[in-house]
């Protein structure tokens, strides 16, 4: 993905998506999981820049849905079928992809507060206020612990919840929305951070990025899903974390995207320890009830898998599922495609 998004750059463009561990993740993987990332608030997921794609198609038919056109709407869907699919309907062998010019400025704003008491209403008055910031992540208590080693320039050792949002755009249009996120994200924070050099932009999103390797760092371990539930549920889906750890005897944490109302809620575990392993596997399928119960999802960016097989039947009535199933059978009617994967129970 790094590699797509230095090349749009060279050439003044913009390729939006920027899932986690871009040096290493694929487009096709992207286009396999409809990838999301911090910029999917302003942006999208990947499906959205995503014009057409080569796919191969059972029992080894290669055929173009889509391609450089702005519109297409002549059959199903097919490639928003194939998006997201997780390689089980379909094996993409090339992509169309949407750039846009690149903004002239990226103005991000950090803004760290006492504890989540204090940030979360920061957060509503974000979403309130009508700006558009392309980016709004939020890190809580346990992930700001976890992480504090490396805090970036400005914040105090001292905060127990950080928001990240970013504006972009021309020059006069960012710097007028950084102003603005200033001021909302100012009520009731510590300190606010913007950094002012490309270099310490660079160096506060390279902070950001590092944070899930910074939690699996604190006990060797952990056991993280990728929930959404609707924004104004955010605040009662991570307490709702730290409270199922307690009950299974782990420690906690949650961070992610604040505005699309994705976290990654973890649990951090001794990973040479079976047992606690076991108890965090259990902890997650609570957190499933926890993200249906709320009006979310199980995923809201790294798909089902192998690991999450059957837990589409959180979410979906049993027509869904059927539709889910049929698809499938018709697409991939010996099972031959990522067998075992994406399964709807």
């Amino acid at each position: 993905t790094s590699g797509v998004a230095r090349r749009a750059r060279e050439n003044g463009l913009l390729y939006p998506p920027d899932p986690g561990a871009a040096e290493s993740s694929q487009i096709g993987g992207n286009i396999a999981t409809n990838a999301g990332g911090p910029h999917s608030f302003k942006y999208g997921v990947t499906g959205a820049w995503v014009t057409g794609l080569e796919v191969v198609l059972a029992p080894g038919e290669l055929v173009r849905i889509g391609g450089p056109v702005r519109k297409d709407v002549a059959g199903y869907d097919l490639g928003a079928l194939m998006i997201g699919s997780e390689g089980t309907l379909g094996v993409v062998t090339a992509a169309w992809l949407r750039l846009i010019p690149a903004p002239e400025a990226e103005l991000p704003v950090l803004a760290a507060y006492p504890d989540a008491d204090s940030g979360w209403p920061a957060l509503a008055a974000v979403l309130a206020s009508g700006l558009q910031p392309a980016t709004l992540e939020f890190l809580d208590a346990g992930a700001v612990s976890a992480a504090r080693a490396t805090l970036p320039e400005g914040i105090p050792t001292t905060a127990g919840f950080v928001l990240i949002a970013e504006a972009d755009g021309s020059r006069a249009e960012a710097e007028r929305v950084r102003d603005e996120l200033v001021e909302v994200l100012g009520d009731g924070a510590l300190a606010v951070h913007a950094p002012a050099t490309r270099e310490a932009t660079r160096a506060l999103w390279r902070w950001r990025a590092g944070v899930s390797l910074a939690v699996t760092a604190s006990r060797g371990g952990k056991v993280s899903e990728d929930i959404v539930v609707p924004s104004e549920r955010l605040a009662e889906a991570v307490g709702a974390t730290r409270a199922i750890g307690e009950r299974h005897g782990l420690p906690a944490c949650s961070w992610g995207h604040a505005g699309d109302g994705n976290l990654h809620a973890t649990f951090m575990i001794d990973r040479d320890d079976p047992a606690e392993l076991g108890r965090a596997e259990e902890a997650a399928q609570e957190l499933f009830a926890l993200a249906v119960a709320l009006g979310g999802s199980v995923s809201g960016e790294h798909g089902i898998g192998l690991v999450k097989r059957g837990a589409l039947a959180w979410q979906w009535p049993p027509a869904a599922l059927a539709a889910h199933a049929a698809i499938k059978a018709a697409l991939d009617p010996k099972g031959l495609l990522n067998p075992g994967k994406k399964l709807a129970r």
